[in-house]
């Protein structure tokens, strides 16, 4: 069953009843379901889907024949501009949307497939209604050699789709029969991946899939963390220092240095192919500049925030056939793994209420800094402000098994101090609801959102 994707689907249908020719590059990384999102758009339509392959220039042109003649008997092309010719004729007689998925492999098998296309691009395909479209997961080869400038399909594109993990709203419909806190788990550990996501049946209990899944070493995901770096990235033992690194707790550059035993040019040069595939995230505190110096890095995957946090030190154990005992080892301290999660589930849970916000939100995000007033390092989960910076909402997220007291409240609004915003208001968020005493607590601009009535 196809989940999600509405807006991306209302995108490449506007694109397709278009009656000029268009063409769409679509990217993301692997396992976020380009591909799937294509089929689905497909599936109704006349099509040539033709997927490349990581092999010989003469391999692609055989399977791009296939494609185009819709059999194994077909001729088959030498030649990529014939191919491309043969389409353009096809796209004359009737309304086709012709594919090439994974383009990067076939790029790569000749360096002068671009401009190929390119040229087909503005001497004929111009003259259909054609929808183009490009899927690669390759984040640095499309950014770079199709949207880039010094690519030859620059400016020839209608639009481009960056696929982006699911929301936690939608990644709950992959596991309908988990309960709310059962799905939020599901979505922390995945990430909102959809080909994670798609891996959970919720006819078994979530410790039985996060059981099966992560700690048992013939499973998907045991080996995935592995798998998608030797794809992606030349020497991964020192990508895998740098994320261990963080994943441990190292959030400042200095920190990475220390404890990779590098230099902080070479891990710079190591992490940037981290943050294009989303694997790590720069962040600095909301209202900072971008180069601001109190910026840290995080695992901004969920699933190898889980992998490197649980199962990395306890990968010898589990290949020995003990992951069970692993998980009830580890188990106890999902909660604590869960406090980000939560954070980002309420950010999203702000946007999706935004029509009834004190005030038109701007931005949001986490702060952190030093307290001036009491001269020690403080933390607020987010902050949302309005463009004009004199509103903002500070906000408290408690994933916890107690109900919040209303010390929290006080504590809050005590950092808020710090901040001089004309108009300040508070939302709290709690997984286990409040205490009567917070309750009591909470005046005319503060708000109690409990976990089970959100979405």
């Amino acid at each position: 069953m196809f989940i999600g994707r509405e807006k991306e689907l209302l995108a490449l249908a506007k694109h397709y009843d278009n009656a000029d020719f268009a063409f769409i590059p679509i990217y993301g990384r692997r396992r976020i379901g380009k591909t799937q999102l294509i089929e689905e758009f497909c599936k109704d339509k006349n099509a040539i889907f033709f997927t490349a392959v990581e092999g010989s220039f003469a391999q692609n042109m055989v399977i791009l024949s296939r494609a185009i003649f819709g059999s194994d008997k077909a001729p088959i092309f030498d030649d990529f501009g014939d191919a491309l010719n043969k389409i353009s004729k096809m796209a004359q007689q009737e309304k086709i949307v012709f594919v090439i998925d994974e383009y990067p492999y076939l790029a790569q098998s000749q360096k002068s497939v671009s401009s190929i296309l390119q040229q087909a691009i503005d001497h004929k395909f111009l003259k259909t209604n054609m929808l183009l479209i490009l899927s690669g997961s390759s984040m640095s080869f499309m950014e770079n050699q199709v949207l880039g400038y010094q690519s030859p399909l620059y400016g020839r594109r209608s639009g481009q789709i960056k696929l982006l993990p699911e929301m936690f709203a939608i990644s709950r419909e992959y596991a309908p029969k988990f309960s709310k806190v059962e799905q939020a788990i599901m979505f922390g550990v995945t990430g909102g991946i959809p080909k994670y996501l798609s891996l959970f049946n919720d006819k078994m209990t979530l410790d039985d899939n996060l059981r099966s899944q992560f700690f048992d070493k013939n499973n998907f995901l045991f080996e995935e963390t592995d798998n998608l770096l030797k794809q992606e990235l030349r020497e991964p033992a020192f990508y895998k220092s740098i994320i261990t690194a963080i994943a441990t707790g190292a959030s400042q550059m200095k920190d990475i240095v220390g404890k990779t035993g590098s230099d902080s040019g070479v891990c710079s040069m190591y992490l940037k192919p981290l943050l294009e595939l989303g694997i790590v995230k720069r962040e600095v505190p909301i209202m900072d500049k971008p180069q601001s110096k109190k910026s840290i890095y995080r695992i901004a995957d969920g699933m190898f925030r889980f992998w490197y946090r649980f199962v990395y030190q306890n990968v010898s154990l589990i290949n020995l056939g003990k992951g069970e005992l692993v998980y009830e080892r580890i188990k106890e301290h999902i909660p604590a793994f869960m406090g980000e999660v939560f954070e980002q589930i309420c950010m999203e849970y702000m946007w999706h209420i935004y029509e009834k916000l004190p005030f038109d939100m701007q931005d949001i995000g986490r702060w952190w800094g030093v307290n001036p007033i009491k001269q020690r390092q403080s933390e607020i989960d987010f902050i949302a402000y309005d463009d004009t910076r004199k509103k903002a909402i500070f906000g408290e997220c408690k994933w916890r098994n107690e109900k919040v007291p209303a010390s929290d409240i006080d504590e809050l609004m005590d950092k808020a101090q710090m901040f001089a915003f004309e108009e300040k208001h508070y939302y709290f968020f709690s997984k286990s609801g409040f205490t009567d005493a917070a309750k009591k607590k909470a005046c005319e601009r503060t708000v109690l959102v409990d976990f089970k009535n959100m979405f």
